[in-house]
């Protein structure tokens, strides 16, 4: 792995007045912001301007955001996902298979449009682990 787990935090349409407001309270700095719209995603077109994905940096304090997809609303306890970038597709593979074995798919391993191999996977305590290994 390359370092420690990354929060990713989702919402039900607010991320950009939640990143406004951790821009504010942290004094930190927006990395990026990509819509959905901006994105080479199909998604339904209410969902345009909401964000697919953003990052915030201050110092240390480093985390990703996005908006949900209506009907996978997130209420307390399933909107913060834990983030691990890995180092090779044999990496991701192996901690892809390991989750699953006892853990729920909610996205199945695959080549992204961002230039990664990515999954989601929820384990058996509730606690969703977002795989990502960006291909060099």
């Amino acid at each position: 792995m390359k370092h420690q787990a990354t929060p990713y935090f989702s919402f039900n349409g607010q991320a950009k007045e939640a990143l406004a407001y951790y821009k504010d309270v942290f004094d930190g700095e927006i990395l990026s912001v990509m819509t959905f719209g901006e994105a080479d995603f199909p998604s339904p077109p209410e969902m345009s301007e909401h964000i697919m994905h953003a990052q915030f940096k201050k110092g240390e304090l480093f985390f990703m955001m996005s908006d949900s997809f209506p009907g996978q609303e997130t209420t307390a306890g399933n909107h913060i996902s834990l983030v691990l970038e890995l180092e090779s597709e044999e990496e991701i593979q192996h901690y892809y298979r390991r989750l699953t074995e006892k853990g729920t798919v909610v996205m199945e391993l695959q080549d992204t449009f961002w230039g990664a191999v990515y999954a989601k996977v929820k384990d058996p305590y509730g606690i969703h682990w977002d795989l990502n290994y960006t291909k060099k």
